[in-house]
C-alpha cells in the first residue's frame, strides 16, 4: 500500500519549508501540484531544481479560476468534476505508491487540497505537513508585529459581502485579509468605511525575490492572486 502525503511549502521562498518538506519533496518519485492551465504554478516554482530527475510530476489544472463567479453553480459542478476525478486518480496511483501533492503556505489554511483530502481520507492512507502559512510570511514583510498583549486577530476573505466585511475589520483589533484580487476597490471601502484605511498594508508576494510592501491606500488598480492586506494591532505594551 502506498499513500497520499500533501506538504506545505510555507509563503514562497524555499529557504522557508520546513526540514520534512524539503526532504520530501527530494525523495518522493510522484509529486503532485495545482497550476493554472498554461502556467508553471507558484508550488511547483518554489521546489524548481529540489525534485528528482527520474520523479514522474502530475499537473492538476483547474478547470476555470476567475473566468466564472465562485457563487455560479457551473463554477462549483467544474469544481467538483475536478476534484472528484483528481481524488479518484491519487486513490487508484496510491493503491501501490506514495505520492506527494504540493501546497503553498499550510495545506489546511485555505489550501486546495483540503478538497481533496475529504474526498481521500476514507480511500486511502493521507498525512499533511503544515507549512508556514503565507500571512505569517507578510507580516514578518512589514516589519512590524501584527499582534501585542491581548490583541484579538481576524482573518478575512476579501470576497465577502461588503457590510460584512465593514463590521470584521471594525470590530478587530489586528487583521489579515485573503483573497483579494478583483475585491481590491471593495477593500479599501470596507477599510475606510471602519476607520481603519491608512493602518492598512498591501503585501504582494510576501518573502518572494519580488516582493512589495506598500500602504494599502497607495496600491494599484490590480494587485497579484498572492497579496495579503494586514492592520497591526496596538494592545497592551511593556
Amino acid at each position: 500500500m502506498g499513500k497520499v502525503i500533501c506538504t506545505g511549502l510555507g509563503p514562497g521562498d524555499p529557504d522557508l519549508m520546513s526540514v520534512k518538506a524539503d526532504r520530501l519533496v527530494r525523495s518522493s518519485a510522484h509529486i503532485a501540484y495545482f497550476r493554472k492551465a498554461g502556467y508553471e504554478g507558484q508550488a511547483r516554482r518554489i521546489v524548481n531544481g529540489m525534485i528528482r530527475a527520474d520523479a514522474t510530476e502530475y499537473a492538476m489544472e483547474y478547470p476555470v479560476t476567475t473566468e466564472i463567479h465562485f457563487n455560479d453553480p457551473e463554477y462549483n459542478r467544474l469544481m467538483a468534476d475536478f476534484y472528484e476525478a483528481w481524488a479518484d486518480r491519487l486513490a487508484n496511483l496510491a493503491e501501490t505508491e506514495t505520492v506527494l501533492v504540493l501546497c503553498e503556505g499550510d495545506p489546511f489554511f485555505y489550501g486546495s487540497f483540503m478538497h481533496l483530502y475529504t474526498r481521500l481520507r476514507e480511500r486511502c492512507t493521507v498525512e499533511v505537513v503544515p507549512g508556514i502559512t503565507g500571512m505569517s510570511g507578510c507580516w514578518t514583510a512589514t516589519g512590524e508585529p501584527i499582534t501585542w498583549g491581548d490583541d484579538v486577530l481576524t482573518v478575512v476573505t476579501a470576497t465577502m459581502d461588503e457590510d460584512e466585511l465593514t463590521r470584521r475589520i471594525r470590530d478587530t483589533d489586528a487583521l489579515v485579509v485573503m483573497k483579494i484580487g478583483r475585491n481590491l476597490e471593495k477593500l479599501k471601502r470596507a477599510l475606510r468605511t471602519a476607520g481603519r484605511l491608512d493602518a492598512a498594508w498591501l503585501v504582494e508576494r510576501g518573502t518572494m525575490p519580488n516582493q512589495r510592501v506598500h500602504r494599502i491606500s497607495e496600491a494599484p488598480e490590480k494587485v497579484p492572486y498572492f497579496s495579503i492586506a494586514v492592520v497591526h494591532g496596538q494592545g497592551r505594551r511593556p
